[in-house]
């Protein structure tokens, strides 16, 4: 079974943690390091898995930002099929978290904010996703396969949240 527990007011706590790690070794490349995902977002249920975007003005230093980050024991993965993002699996001994560097204004940054911002905004939007989460983490094994069953169960809905707050960006709205 996937593993989805109840909003934990620790995780911003857990990220600023990872962040002050990380920001001495991209504080010249990096114009942000930012909080995303569902422990981004107070009363989101979620993996206890603390996502963080290290944010670039300009595609042309990611190579760069690849290789300290590769320095500091992260692994890359590529794009992991998302083009315009590039994952990183955290060290060993180092709190679970998954790292992303993305160009600011790109597409894979913006679905991470806009959705981060849209949902810290509503509640109930909040409350739908995560029962959503829970109903499907209940459905599907903690393996490859049920991993990808319980992303795919939830794609249409964060679809939707995902158009959602783009229209609610477009609106001037958060």
């Amino acid at each position: 079974m996937i593993v989805i527990g109840d909003y934990d007011p620790r995780w911003p706590e857990r990220f600023e943690y990872l962040r002050r790690r990380l920001a001495p070794h991209v504080v010249d490349l990096a114009v942000s390091i930012e909080h995303v995902g569902s422990t981004a977002v107070p009363g989101c249920a979620a993996k206890p898995i603390i996502d963080i975007d290290v944010v670039v003005a300009e595609g042309v230093v990611v190579p760069e930002l690849i290789s300290r980050l590769t320095g500091q024991g992260y692994r890359h993965e590529g794009d992991l099929g998302i083009p315009g993002r590039e994952a990183f699996q955290a060290p060993s001994g180092v709190l679970e978290h998954h790292l992303y560097g993305v160009v600011a204004g790109s597409r894979p940054y913006l679905d991470h904010i806009l959705l981060r911002d849209y949902l810290r905004q509503r509640p109930d939007e909040v409350r739908r996703y995560s029962a959503l989460k829970a109903a499907l983490a209940q459905r599907f094994r903690a393996d490859r396969e049920g991993r990808q069953g319980y992303s795919t169960g939830k794609g249409a809905l964060v679809e939707e949240l995902m158009a959602k707050s783009s229209a609610a960006r477009a609106a001037g709205r958060p």
